[in-house]
Formats: C-alpha cells, sequence, structure tokens
C-alpha cells in the first residue's frame, strides 16, 4: 500500500519509520496502521538491523483516532475487540518477535495506543517535553496496545492502577524516574542520539543482541532455573557465531570490531 501517513528512510543497516499524520497529531486510522505493519515487516525482511520509530510534528502518536469512531455516525457500537485483534495486537506481537532492537524516539505526547505503542518498543528515549498519557479512562476503556501488560510489569500494580485509571499524564523525567523508559532528553538533542543510538546498535553484534531481546522478553514467565537454561541455549547460539569471533579478536588485538550480526 502506498500511502504517505507513514515515512521511511532507509540508513543502510537500519531503517527510520516516521507515523506522518501530524495534523491529527499521528492518531492511528486504518490506512496508517497497514502502512506500519508493512513497514516494519519490509525493513525485517530487507535484513534490518535495527528500526527506529517517531512521530512527525508536536506529537509522537495520540492513539485511535477517534473521528472514525463518532457514534452519532455509525449503526450500532463497534467492534474494539475486532479491533485490538486485527490491529493493535499484532503490531505489539510483531514488534517483540523482531530480532533486532526496535528504538523508539517519542518526540511529543504520546497518547492512549501512542504511549503502549512506545512501550512495546526495546529502547525508549522521549523529549523532555513529552508526555504518556493513558487516555483510555477517558472514554470508558481499558489499555489496549500491551498497557495493561507493560505497565504492572514495568511499574508494578500501584503505579499501572493509578495511571490507567486517572489517566493523568506523566512527564518525560517521571517516566524515566519511574523506569518507564530508558531516558529522557533534551527536544532539541533527542532525534541526534536517537539516530546515533539506532546507528550504533544496528553496526554492533545485532546476532547476540536480537537473542539478549528476546532472553530477556522470555524470563517473564519463567523460573531463574529455567532462564538459567534460555540463556545457555542463547549463549551456545552466540558462541558460534561469526560475531563472537570477531568481537574477542578485536579485543585481543586492541582495534574496533567489525560486526557483521550473522551466526556461523
Amino acid at each position: 500500500v502506498m500511502t504517505d501517513t507513514i515515512l521511511t528512510k532507509d540508513h543502510g543497516v537500519w531503517v527510520e519509520i516516521t507515523l506522518n499524520r501530524p495534523e491529527r497529531l499521528n492518531a492511528f486510522n486504518n490506512q496508517m496502521h497497514h502502512a506500519l505493519r508493512e513497514m516494519i515487516e519490509k525493513a525485517r525482511d530487507a535484513g534490518a538491523r535495527a528500526i527506529l520509530l517517531t512521530g512527525a510534528g508536536r506529537g509522537f502518536c495520540a492513539g485511535q483516532d477517534l473521528a472514525d469512531r463518532d457514534p452519532s455516525k455509525a449503526d450500532g457500537p463497534p467492534d474494539l475487540g475486532n479491533t485490538v485483534r486485527t490491529f493493535y495486537a499484532p503490531l505489539v506481537r510483531l514488534i517483540r518477535s523482531l530480532n533486532f532492537p526496535v528504538i523508539c524516539a517519542v518526540n511529543g505526547v504520546a497518547a492512549g495506543a501512542g504511549a503502549n505503542l512506545a512501550l512495546a518498543c526495546d529502547v525508549v528515549l522521549a523529549a523532555e517535553s513529552a508526555k504518556f498519557i493513558q487516555s483510555f479512562s477517558k472514554v470508558g476503556l481499558v489499555p489496549d496496545t500491551g498497557g495493561s501488560w507493560h505497565l504492572p510489569h514495568l511499574l508494578g500494580e500501584a503505579r499501572a492502577k493509578g495511571l490507567a485509571l486517572t489517566g493523568e499524564p506523566l512527564s518525560a523525567h517521571m517516566a524515566e524516574d519511574w523506569g518507564l523508559i530508558w531516558k529522557a532528553l533534551p527536544d532539541e538533542t533527542l532525534m541526534v542520539e536517537a539516530r546515533a543510538l539506532a546507528d550504533k546498535l544496528a553496526n554492533g553484534p545485532t546476532l547476540g543482541l536480537g537473542l539478549t531481546k528476546q532472553v530477556i522478553q522470555a524470563s517473564v514467565t519463567k523460573s531463574l532455573s529455567d532462564q538459567l537454561e534460555v540463556e545457555a541455549n542463547a549463549m551456545k547460539t552466540c558462541g558460534e557465531s561469526a560475531d563472537y569471533a570477531e568481537g574477542v579478536t578485536a579485543f585481543l588485538e586492541k582495534r574496533a570490531p567489525v560486526f557483521q550480526g550473522k551466526g556461523a
């Protein structure tokens, strides 16, 4: 689908993807949903070793475009369960399944599904002016796009419920202090730092970085004893990789490593 609701920029080993409906604070309509999934899958299939996700204009993403949900223009209530299953859930599963880092640069307000889309990414950087808002409660909904899972896992039940029930905005600095995101950065340096990080990770030992992401995600459902076995299996794969051999060789030769992001 050719659409301007999503912009992509190819940086060689990594891809920058921008939500591009700035006049609607990059709120999701169906077209943008399809385009975003397609662009992420395209980057994956083309061998990208990192993705940077951000938003155009003054916001990151205001969640679902409610103009598409006007009850006065609908012939009965919408099936929001279907919306979640068709659009938001597959997007979260896709991002979590990628075997490379996904960096999110939250350039402005992240509300509703927009806030939780950011939390599905691996490393979240936010502009100091950005806010995270679980706006679902304001319209009688529950946090979706993985929010009901990520909030308690990252923050604990008390803060998760507080944010979700009140819909109060959480500043980028507070989000960093609470451990919701990785870093809050000055607005003017956000994209410079985000691109530098994407470049660094994409040129790193991405086989190991992808496995690092997967073993950390796996830990949530595992006992310590079982997780030690997960680590052992991942370490076996890493130990057999060209990246590991290159990393050790470069260390011993006191030079900068050149990683290919490859296995054997």
